[in-house]
């Protein structure tokens, strides 16, 4: 009995560090990250609720640990001989688990907002940063700190089963024990949950930190798969490169190794899109173990460490390249689907919902989804994804029992009898006629992967550059004001066909044509306009810019 009791208490007083530390922790959660980031929204800095939102309820949490159950484990351990149990104590837990509950079910959305202010307020940024270098954080940063409280319900639960262990059946703990740990592991599966989107955030960022903090890695969107050390073969002799590769699930990051004192750092070469990505095994007689990968943006032939990595790469490269396919043709099928609601069908059967996750933009205006002004809404009459601008709108739809239904403002305007013609934009189309040029190119910018963009120089703004990522889009991705850029027709390793590039003093954007007779009916318009004069239309063969084997393709695209 006297060893099981020794066993119990070299367990109790295990939870009891883990606990300090633990509410040391949440000390630095609420006392140093929110309340300094607080104390700087209160200046008008960045929204005070955005703060909320990303701390949710970590005060609360650290006020009932600080103040109610750390105390209640350090005077039990203190009158331990008298009272040597802990179950009844953990059971005080279990009424706060919806404390934890709520943060955890906020967790994504507080990762998505820390991202955002962080880029896009340099006092936000700069506070954070301040913070973490201070010895207090241990070398981690605010996100890693963050994920504590979704770690520690689970931590618990594995604390009860190894105590429950060492508890004999006829212990007087042993009843509240297993109560507490009932309802403790119930909690814990919802965190378990979070713990593993956190783990994949937390690679992200380890990436992240690894490429120098120039590449936008952290993303919900990119999933980690595979990297490791490779040699790149050249092209032009038999030397290879000492190299890295990272395999995500959207794009192949091509590495050269830097100088750091740091840690292993490393320079991205090229980033290769799983689009069109094709990979396969090739024999050289001066080297063994090698393979290629051949992309939109660039071909590499690569030597592994061994046959058994090489099979490995082979691999995994293809196995994203089905899982891309995959999901891409389940987009194509629910846009499919989507529109199979004909006007005369609208409101009077169920649409096919698209998928949160398959769309970037409001399917409306066009706008970017974010996670504070823009969120994600369903049209109930046709399925779309669409913001909450496009969406404030209701309708009476048959289908429901012709009850008020959240609709876009299309459908509401069909299912209501009128002609959608308020504030409506011109798509490309309809001002293809009166452009100077316009067609598809390929465009890259700030070396990041090359995206097939549809290009526009109208008329009654001659002098700019209109990009837009596609024919249809009611919303251009950027405008280039052309007067004074140079335009460069240098050919560099790993260029594709027919480029050239636009650059004016720091800013630099690379184009590609099909061919190089489209190249330089574009060359001819842009150059008038960078001189800050009036172009007019190219002629090729007899015909205009319109009929340069782009509109075909459009067409297709857009059906």
């Amino acid at each position: 009995r006297f060893i099981f009791n020794l066993s119990l208490k070299t367990f109790s007083l295990e939870l009891l560090h883990t606990e300090q530390a633990y509410v040391g922790r949440l000390a630095l959660l609420d006392e140093e990250f929110c309340a300094k980031l607080m104390e700087e929204a209160h200046k008008g800095t960045f929204p005070v609720d955005v703060v909320k939102n990303i701390f949710s309820n970590i005060c609360s949490i650290h006020a009932f640990h600080s103040q109610f159950l750390l105390p209640d484990l350090e005077k039990r351990m203190g009158e331990w001989r008298s009272k040597p149990r802990i179950g009844d104590i953990l059971q005080k837990l279990t009424p706060f688990l919806k404390m934890y509950a709520e943060y955890v079910k906020n967790f994504d959305h507080a990762m998505d907002l820390l991202k955002h202010w962080n880029d896009r307020s340099p006092q936000f940024k700069s506070i954070i940063q301040e913070i973490q270098s201070q010895e207090i954080c241990g070398s981690l940063t605010l996100q890693h700190h963050m994920l504590e409280p979704v770690q520690r319900v689970p931590r618990y639960e594995m604390l009860l089963k190894d105590y429950l262990k060492k508890l004999p059946q006829d212990d007087p703990d042993r009843r509240d024990a297993e109560k507490s740990l009932e309802i403790i592991a119930t909690a814990a599966t919802h965190s378990n949950s979070a713990i593993r989107k956190s783990e994949i955030l937390k690679k992200l960022m380890e990436i992240y930190e690894m490429l120098g903090e120039e590449e936008d890695i952290v993303h919900p969107s990119n999933e980690f798969i595979k990297e490791g050390h490779i040699l790149k073969l050249s092209a032009r002799n038999t030397s290879a490169t000492e190299s890295y590769l990272f395999l995500f699930n959207n794009m192949l990051l091509y590495c050269v190794p830097k100088f750091s004192l740091g840690g292993p750092k490393y320079t991205v070469r090229s980033r290769i899109g799983i689009d069109g990505l094709k990979v396969k095994e090739t024999i050289n007689k001066d080297y063994p173990h090698t393979f290629q990968v051949s992309g939109k943006e660039r071909t590499l032939e690569l030597q592994a460490c061994s046959e058994q990595d090489k099979a490995d790469w082979i691999e995994a490269v293809q196995k994203t390249i089905e899982i891309f396919q995959q999901k891409n043709e389940s987009f194509k099928s629910a846009l499919k689907e989507a529109e199979e609601v004909s006007e005369a069908e609208l409101g009077k059967r169920a649409p096919c919902w698209i998928r949160d996750n398959e769309v970037t933009m409001c399917m409306r205006c066009k706008e970017p989804f974010n996670a504070i002004t823009r969120r994600r809404h369903h049209c109930r009459a046709c399925g779309h994804v669409v913001c909450w601008k496009c969406s404030e709108y209701k309708a009476q739809l048959e289908y429901d029992g012709n009850k008020m239904n959240k609709v876009c403002k299309d459908c509401y305007l069909v299912l209501m009898g009128k002609e959608i013609t308020e504030d409506k934009k011109k798509g490309i189309l309809e001002i293809a006629d009166s452009s100077i040029i316009c067609g598809y190119l390929q465009h890259s910018e700030k070396s990041k992967i090359w995206q097939k963009v549809w290009c526009v120089i109208p008329e009654k703004e001659s002098l700019v550059l209109y990009v837009y990522g596609a024919q249809q889009d009611v919303k251009a991705l950027s405008s280039i004001p052309l007067l004074g850029y140079s335009v460069d027709e240098t050919v560099r390793p790993g260029d594709p066909p027919a480029v050239f590039r636009l650059s004016q003093s720091n800013l630099v954007h690379n184009f590609s044509a099909d061919t190089d007779e489209l190249k330089h009916r574009w060359l001819k318009v842009i150059r008038v306009a960078a001189a800050g004069e009036v172009p007019t239309r190219p002629e090729a063969n007899g015909t205009t810019s319109l009929d340069n084997g782009d509109t075909h393709e459009a067409n297709s695209d857009s059906s």
